[in-house]
């Protein structure tokens, strides 16, 4: 694996780029490059970073990349490499022209590679690694403004954002998707449409109480957004694509306590989507599409809710110890393919007393539609020489990994994961995966 690896001339200054900074800790100031002090890479550009940090401009920049060996499942071993860029900058208007509570934020990101699950023939609902998908190319993956009122308690946010940027926003240190984002974004991805995609659309967040928020958004459904070859050509632009089909507008309720003197996060939430929806059986004439063909039957919305749950329970507040996680969601039975989703795992933080360091173990359960399982049955039976795989149970996921931080900047994560009844059908042979998830803040 690591032989490919390295044929890939960026891997190779990446990883040679490591083994500078594994190195590079002789100058331990902030400015320095590789320092063990400093949260970036590049260092603070001898101090540059900081004095425009006080004026009011911050970057994040960074870069990302996953590869994969498939050791067992589908039809070949294989190794596969993806990457993401990522160019950002927030610009605090108050302090830069006295606007009182006004922000302005621009994320640009480029992805590279490919899908191991597509290339090894695995049959996997969720992506083994989460930063492939949604076109690899250049992406306008965040350009609004925000606004604050009434003393910071509501924020008003306009422009270009994707949905799992604020609604149900969830972290993402596992490799495999079953693990990383909004949760809702895994199983209705056609419309849910999460990093690094964006659309038009407004949030509003109030918070309620120290703890406690609630958040209501509106987010433009095009067809468009989702599609790789429009993002190819057209990611990069703020424009108003044609063909706008409604709104997804989902409503988020948040509690983040202290239990026990330790951090939670727990959220709930619905959504809701106001374009048509095709049923995966039934025509419009209510019969059965396999049998009887014409007009998928038009269901005049899309549904679904969520809940998270994220606590750390052992240790100190935001440092070492334990964190526990659940993540729920189920969408509409007649016209999401896969219509629910269950992920649950835990976190340690600072191993062997390295406070960078971390382990994580997860499991996932992602349930194929039967609704859309009765329809491939009859058309088996109405083909019975060229069948097709039935998905009719849950894709389960189990992954590993450890987290080590030479230096607080890197972060070099391999993983192990198993995925059992890929698609979730039984017929597909389960899949081990070695990975390796690296990202560098600079």
């Amino acid at each position: 694996m690591l032989t490919n690896l390295i044929k890939r001339p960026l891997a190779g200054v990446i990883l040679a780029g490591l083994a500078f900074a594994g190195a590079a800790h002789a100058d331990d100031s902030p400015s320095a490059i590789g320092s063990s002090n400093s949260k970036y890479f590049f260092g603070d550009w001898n101090g540059e970073r900081t004095r425009l940090e006080e004026k009011g401009i911050t970057f994040d920049f960074g870069y990302g990349f996953e590869a994969a060996h498939n050791y067992s499942g589908g039809d070949r071993n294989i190794t596969r490499y993806t990457d993401q860029w990522k160019f950002g900058a927030a610009f605090d208007l108050q302090k830069l022209w006295g606007w009182d509570g006004a922000k302005f934020n621009i994320m640009v990101t480029d992805r590279n590679g490919r899908d191991i699950g597509a290339d090894a023939n695995i049959g996997n609902n969720q992506l083994i690694q989460e930063v492939y998908g949604r076109g690899q190319t250049w992406h306008l993956t965040v350009l609004s403004l925000e606004q604050k009122f009434f003393d910071g308690r509501l924020t008003w946010k306009l422009g270009r954002l994707p949905v799992g940027e604020d609604i149900n926003n969830f972290s993402c240190d596992f490799m495999n998707l079953s693990f990383c984002g909004a949760q809702p974004g895994n199983i209705v991805g056609d419309y849910w449409i999460n990093w690094p995609t964006s659309q038009w659309a407004t949030v509003l967040k109030y918070n309620t109480s120290d703890d406690t928020f609630i958040q209501l958004a509106g987010y433009q459904m095009n067809p468009k957004y989702p599609d790789d070859s429009y993002a190819r050509h057209k990611g990069l632009v703020p424009d108003f694509p044609s063909g706008t089909t409604g709104a997804l507008i989902p409503l988020e309720f948040g509690w983040k306590p202290s239990i026990n003197g330790l951090p939670g996060s727990y959220r709930v939430g619905v959504w809701y989507n106001t374009s048509k929806g095709d049923d995966l059986y039934l025509n419009d004439q209510h019969q059965p599409l396999a049998e009887f063909g014409g007009t998928p039957l038009q269901h005049d919305s899309r549904r679904g809710a969520w809940i998270t749950f994220q606590q750390q329970v052992t240790g100190t507040a935001g440092g070492k110890g334990a964190t526990v996680f659940l993540n729920i969601t189920a969408a509409d039975h007649a016209t999401s393919a896969t219509n629910a989703q269950v992920a649950f795992g835990t976190e340690y933080k600072g191993i062997f007393d390295r406070p960078n360091d971390f382990v994580g173990a997860a499991i996932a359960f992602t349930h194929a539609n039967g609704y859309a399982a009765r329809n491939q049955r009859l058309l088996n039976q109405l083909n019975p020489d060229n069948p097709a795989i039935v998905n009719d149970g849950s894709e389960k996921v189990a992954e590993v990994f450890y987290s080590w931080s030479p230096i607080p900047s890197i972060a070099i994560r391999p993983n192990l994961q198993y995925i059992k009844d890929p698609g979730g059908s039984n017929k597909r042979d389960d899949a081990f995966i070695l990975g390796l998830k690296t990202s560098i803040a600079f």
